[in-house]
């Protein structure tokens, strides 16, 4: 379930964990809780361990909480996972004080609290050119597969994991028809393989859940969902089926937005990790479940990661504390791509989730496409089971004029719960402004109160972002310039009223895409030498499958619309799937710098990406652009990483040697010489901090094309030097690797006050390897995980 909670905006970079967080009075007491315990990484090969291997490693696990608890059997009654493929760690029933003693371990890297994190078509492959509008010689125009659909067999054979809240397996989405055997390198498995739980076929692979966590955490949920790897939710078989989803002709919502449904890659082999659960306020997923998840789908032989959820709160964080950053890590060691979704806190600056540099972090955009529902003074948009009874005009009110005695106005024009008087409200078109609560529960209150229609007006901080939510009653969703001219055109008539049209879809629309205002924005606040987010993708009215539970008949659709960086992560991974498929032999690190590398930051309109207040965006919102799949899979050059770069990485910010000491591999040291954080090989440059003097970023490409000479193009920050040495590359062979240096400097003292940006492009005529460049003066982080400004 997307969500659109602000979490605080800084993070302070905790280097020892368990001591951060065990270091508070109120914590060292012996309550006990769920702990994580880290161990690093295996030296068993993996998948390849045998049982007899896999059980040695539980039996470690008990042996050193038993050192600790004294006893054997209350070190095997206090474990509830024990993580033995690829991560290396168990967690456990703890006090406070048993964590510490354990956190001293010299085998341990770090010990945590189990935390909670949140869940972050038919058209918007279209709308990437996936497939591409032809005329043939009759003048019938047909669509045609894209060269990347091609070129990859539309994702065949290709393994998407997904981390979310199950599968709903009926959906025609995951229809195997015409699907071959199940890959070799296949090493999962279904659980709970039956009608009631998940049937899995030749397309839907595999199913697992893993819930110890939510349970330790005192969580409710309906067993159904708790005890089931079945989504309950929707969200997870909406982002699974936008990944990795058949073909399926003719769906739409509510005869809207009709077309062919499919996912990105739609003949790859999907497969569910259930690890989120449906609780009152929304979806909630424990580190722990996460842990598990990422350590059976490496083993398990996915290709590709989906990961559409995150945490909200940054304080103390630490990369050895956070289950999705050490599950990535270990996954990318792997050779898995690892795709997340950026957060669902903008427009807000330091608001950006998941910014590990080995994950691809993802903001979300719109497509060309609308659903436009008309009223006198203008048009927006919405979904509704029934249309007006009749084409006429209705009385029109405020909300705020038809409030309960004991309501405020400011509440009632809310179109809160308990606000809106049934004798006033019957039988009107009601105008309710956006905020507070979800936009659907607004024409829910409307119709409880006996109104029969709703113009939902967005507040100056929603602008132009539209939503096509599904509405209790004939409802029209309006930007905030026409929501001003309904308030002024109510409060200036003596009996305004106002129709609701039918809505109508439309394809072609401009400005597209544009980013929207919830994605959640840069700069990485943890590590800000790193620009996230990476890319954005289409997450704004994305139609996919969805689950059938639920007790309110008139509300299931097997497809529904949702938003949310949730639904723009799925697009990439898709991609990511694509690339794999046409590349298998790439690192996650090629991949993930071919789709930053070759995204654009124009969109059909051929001016700059704009965000939905109609203000120009940056690379803070969507990082090296928007994608494009079709360029993913020729980007010429790629930026490459290996696993002990990024520990090196790591290395440089602060992390020392028994902080990583088994991340890798045992007995890991950090270089006596330390590079700059500067000098990871990451397809971006940041400086954060200019005003400390000139800075040097040291970067190598290897060329993935054919042979060729690539000259630098540089569009310099405002108020910044930039010189690329050398500025032309000459590559004689596929795979040849060449290093050059980047300078960055102001022109002048006191340049670069605010944020600048520019980029990096080398090109050799055909291929463009675009990286955004991002310059600030000073960025002012405090310990209260806070962005202060710029000085």
């Amino acid at each position: 379930m997307t969500t659109n909670r602000r979490p605080p905006p800084l993070a302070f970079l905790c280097l020892v964990s368990v001591l951060c967080l065990l270091s508070s009075p109120s914590l060292a007491s012996s309550a006990k809780r769920h702990y994580v315990v880290y161990l690093g990484g295996h030296n068993h090969g993996g998948s390849s361990a045998t049982e007899a291997d896999l059980q040695a490693v539980t039996d470690s696990h008990h042996d050193l909480l038993a050192t600790h608890l004294g006893d054997m059997e209350k070190a095997k009654n206090a474990i509830r996972y024990s993580y033995t493929r690829h991560i290396n760690g168990f967690t456990a029933v703890l006090d406070a004080e048993e964590a510490a003693r354990i956190a001293k371990h010299p085998g341990v890297v770090s010990v945590f609290p189990d935390r909670m994190k949140k869940l972050h078509t038919t058209n918007s492959w279209d709308f990437m050119l996936l497939n591409k509008e032809i005329e043939i010689p009759s003048g019938k125009l047909i669509k045609v597969p894209s060269e990347i659909w091609k070129a990859a067999r539309f994702g065949e054979n290709v393994i998407i994991g997904n981390l979310d809240s199950g599968v709903w397996p009926e959906s025609k989405s995951f229809n195997d028809k015409g699907y071959g055997p199940i890959p070799a390198k296949w090493k999962g498995l279904c659980e709970n393989n039956t009608k009631i739980g998940v049937s899995c076929n030749r397309k839907l692979i595999g199913s697992r859940l893993y819930n110890k966590g939510f349970i330790e955490d005192g969580s409710t949920a309906d067993p159904a969902d708790l005890y089931n790897p079945r989504d309950m939710d929707g969200h997870g078989s909406h982002t699974l089926s936008t990944a990795g989803g058949n073909f399926v002709p003719g769906v739409d919502i509510l005869s809207a937005a009709g077309g062919v449904a499919k996912g990105g890659a739609p003949r790859a082999r999907v497969a569910a990790y259930k690890v989120c659960f449906v609780v009152e306020d929304g979806t909630s997923c424990a580190d722990s479940d996460i842990l598990a998840g990422f350590d059976a789908a490496i083993a398990d032989g996915v290709d590709v990661l989906s990961v559409s959820l995150g945490s909200e709160d940054f304080a103390d964080y630490s990369y050895l504390a956070d289950g999705l950053a050490i599950g990535s890590f270990h996954a990318v060691r792997s050779g898995v791509v690892v795709v997340a979704s950026a957060g669902n806190s903008g427009p807000v600056q330091g608001t950006v989730a998941n910014f590990a540099p080995w994950i691809v972090t993802v903001g979300a955009s719109t497509t060309d496409r609308n659903i436009d529902v008309h009223v006198e003074l203008g048009k927006g948009t919405a979904l509704f089971q029934k249309p007006l009874p009749d084409h006429k005009q209705y009385k029109l009110a405020s909300a705020a004029d038809v409030k309960l005695p004991n309501a405020t106005a400011e509440d009632a024009i809310l179109c809160l719960p308990g606000t809106l008087d049934p004798t006033k409200a019957q039988g009107k078109i009601l105008a309710c402004l956006r905020g507070k609560t979800a936009r659907v529960d607004k024409s829910r209150q409307a119709k409880n109160a006996g109104a029969i229609g709703v113009i939902l007006c967005n507040d100056e901080a929603s602008g132009i972002e539209l939503v096509d939510d599904i509405h209790y009653v004939p409802t029209s969703h309006v930007v905030y310039k026409d929501g001003v001219k309904v308030f002024r055109y109510i409060n200036g008539t003596k009996n305004p009223t106002a129709y609701i049209a039918p809505p109508v879809t439309t394809y072609g629309n401009k400005p597209a895409p544009s980013l929207a205002a919830f994605s959640s924005r840069g700069p990485n606040v943890v590590t800000p030498q790193i620009l996230k987010p990476d890319v954005a993708a289409p997450g704004v009215n994305i139609l996919a499958a969805y689950t059938m539970a639920g007790d309110d008949e008139s509300r299931k659709y097997p497809y529904q619309l949702e938003s949310g960086t949730s639904m723009a992560c799925p697009h990439v991974a898709g991609v990511a799937a694509l690339v794999k498929a046409v590349h298998p032999d790439w690192s996650p690190s090629a991949v993930h710098s071919a789709i930053m590398t070759t995204a654009r930051t124009r969109g059909n309109t051929g001016d700059k990406m704009n965000d939905l207040n109609e203000h120009e965006s940056s690379s803070f919102g969507y990082g090296a652009g928007h994608i494009r799949p079709n360029r993913a899979i020729k980007p010429g050059l790629v930026y490459e990483v290996a696993a002990h770069e990024y520990l090196e990485l790591l290395c440089s910010i602060g992390y020392n040697s028994s902080d990583m000491g088994e991340l890798l591999e045992k007995g890991y040291k950090c270089p006596k010489k330390v590079k700059s954080v500067f000098d990871h090989n990451y397809p971006s440059f940041s400086v954060p901090n200019l005003g400390s003097g000139p800075v040097t970023f040291k970067r190598r490409v290897k060329n993935v094309g054919p042979p060729g000479v690539y000259a630098a193009e540089v569009k310099e920050p405002y108020g910044v030097a930039v010189k690329v040495v050398p500025d032309v590359l000459k590559f004689d062979k596929y795979g040849e690797e060449k290093s050059f240096k980047v300078m960055v400097a102001a022109k002048w003292k006191g340049a670069a006050k605010g944020y600048e940006f520019g980029g990096l492009t080398w090109t050799d005529g055909d291929h463009y390897v675009r990286s955004p460049i991002f310059v600030t003066d000073n960025l002012v982080i405090d310990q209260s995980n806070k962005i202060v400004g710029t000085y």
